[in-house]
């Protein structure tokens, strides 16, 4: 019969017994998993049958197939074995089913193989082995998949109590989201009314100060003049006696001649921008205290329990009426940060920058706010390229603005960026400037390069700020951020990436990059010598916004403005 050679081709050359967990050696003979490794640990690791070398870094992998043909053999019968072998009986059943080498019935159930073997078996292969009748066995497992299944009832019941819950609580959060919302755009209404009325009267008090520190400037300026053409008269008369060629002469006129009197000292402007801005923390202390009231001045109802933590009234912020009593208070800013915070011109498409505000609320002067306030000094309002944009860019808010969304805005221009960039229309090639920019959420880069800087797409990356020696970036990512030049990329902790501060000097080749919120901190500085005109330059992911801010009293140098304004 065809069984016993079969039989013969499935059993392990060391333990003389079927194969269990059969592997291959790179030779291509199959040993049982168990007795190989026994054997290469106890021996020179070479294979038992050809004595072929078994490698180091080799692995013993599983045989597959082999295994596929045991669980037939352990099974049932093998097909194979022609008209003269048994009746084929289902090997999954536990009667009738014989043992695929003795010939048995299998009445017994190996828990160490997991199989079902015969009284043979038991002497041959098992003897060491824990074996159960089969019905003990079946017995046992019924047990455990009837205890199984009362486990996952349970936990569908369970799950439909928790979805149930679930439901109701989106519901709930559905209700108290639209409450919020009503609250809050009723409190922002009346907040931004508020504010109106304390610039139209910051604004007068501004405009007065103004036109006294002017009018004091010019009579200044007046004296000055006065004073400049008694001494051109001064220097005509000498220059005329220097030019006398008779001695008596010019003895006689230089003894009449009189030197203009002395100058004297500048007299200060009265000028006192923290005198002009004194008192905005507390004007905006009392406008916090009427947002996050809990009370609502404007009639919109609003439950406590439906509002969370955001219904609770600061202890630190106190209501403000805003009916014909309110009282006239002065808008300033706190003395450490930058005049230029105010005059707050709020409308309501006009609002504060996010670091403004929380740095004209800060109680004490910080010298973070100093350091920023002496970069404001070298601030220049830029504008987006719209022919460098990238089709996926759209450029908005006077091209202050940029967004990247899926879906382009037409064939690419000839001049346009084939990666997701843009670039600035400004560009400097001397001094110090100094520019912000918000951005709606990482994965940006900004930085600046020479106008060589290819705009066609090399290799897989979608930017190229930093890949090369023309560029300098600053990639801000999810956790961390990289500083990019000529390929290599510095390691940098992450930051908050929504408020970027660049601090281009050309004069000492250096660039530095600011994050400046919470505070004001140095990420990277790149020192190098820059010998053309350098373009900011910046790249987005598809989603993110990055809007270039902009100061009132920001201007280019005067050899700059014409330069800037002509470019394309």
């Amino acid at each position: 019969m065809a069984k016993q050679p079969l039989a013969d081709k499935l059993m392990c050359a060391i333990c003389l017994g079927l194969y269990l967990d059969p592997v291959t050696l790179p030779c291509g003979h199959s040993f049982c998993g168990t007795c190989i490794r026994n054997w290469l640990s106890t021996r020179v690791k070479e294979c038992p049958e050809c004595r072929e070398a078994f490698p180091d870094s080799a692995e013993l992998r599983r045989n597959v197939a082999l295994s596929a043909v045991l669980e037939v053999v352990r099974a049932g019968p093998y097909p194979a074995q022609g008209p003269t072998s048994a009746p084929h009986t289902d090997p999954g059943s536990g009667h009738g089913a014989r043992c695929p080498l003795h010939g048995q019935p299998l009445e017994l159930f190996c828990r160490t193989e997991g199989r079902c073997v015969c009284i043979e078996c038991t002497v041959s292969e098992c003897r060491l082995h824990e074996r159960v009748p089969l019905d003990a066995e079946r017995q046992e497992r019924e047990a455990q998949l009837r205890t199984i299944l009362e486990v996952t009832r349970q936990q569908a019941t369970q799950a439909e109590s928790q979805l149930q819950e679930l439901q109701q609580q989106s519901s709930q959060i559905q209700r108290s989201a639209c409450i919020l919302a009503s609250m809050v755009s009723g409190k922002f209404s009346c907040l931004l009314q508020a504010l109106e009325r304390r610039q139209v009267l910051a604004l007068k008090n501004i405009e007065v100060a103004k036109t006294q520190a002017l009018a004091q400037a010019q009579k200044e300026e007046q004296r000055l003049r006065g004073h400049l053409e008694v001494v051109a008269c001064s220097d005509r008369k000498i220059q005329d006696l220097l030019e006398q060629l008779d001695d008596r002469t010019f003895l006689q006129e230089s003894q009449l001649l009189v030197p203009p009197g002395p100058l004297g000292p500048l007299t200060p402007l009265q000028w006192d921008e923290d005198q002009q801005f004194d008192g905005l923390k507390e004007i905006l202390s009392q406008l916090c205290g009427l947002l996050l009231d809990k009370g609502d001045p404007c009639g919109v109802p609003a439950k406590a329990d439906d509002l969370g933590p955001m219904g609770k009234a600061d202890p630190r912020c106190l209501p403000i009426p805003l009916g014909p009593a309110f009282p006239p208070l002065e808008v300033g800013v706190e003395s450490g940060c930058s005049p230029t915070c105010a005059p707050l011109p709020i409308t309501p498409l006009t609002l504060l920058c996010p670091l403004e505000a929380r740095s004209t609320l800060a109680s004490v002067p910080s010298p973070v706010c100093q350091l920023r306030r002496k970069l404001w000094q070298n601030y220049r309002n830029l504008t987006f390229d719209p022919e460098s944009a990238n089709r996926h860019l759209y450029l908005s808010q006077q091209d202050q603005q940029v967004k990247h969304c899926r879906k382009p805005r037409g064939p690419a221009e000839p001049g346009s960026f084939e990666l997701w960039q843009v670039q600035c229309t400004q560009s400097f090639h001397s001094g110090r400037h100094y520019w912000e920019v918000h951005t709606s959420n990482h994965s940006v880069t900004l930085g600046v390069a020479y106008r060589e800087l290819t705009r066609h797409k090399q290799g897989p990356h979608t930017d190229n700020i930093g890949r090369g020696p023309s560029s300098w970036g600053l990639c801000i990512q999810e956790d961390s951020a990289q500083a990019w030049h000529n390929g290599e990329a510095q390691h940098l902790p992450g930051v908050s990436g929504k408020i970027l501060g660049m601090d281009l000097d050309l004069g000492s080749g250096c660039l530095t990059f600011y994050s400046l919120e919470p505070k004001v901190q140095c990420l990277c500085t790149f020192h190098a010598i820059f010998t053309r005109p350098l373009y900011p330059v910046f790249w987005l992911l598809e989603g993110r916004t990055l809007t270039l801010c902009h100061r009132p009293e920001a201007k280019l140098p005067p050899g700059l403005q014409e330069e800037a304004s002509g470019l394309s």
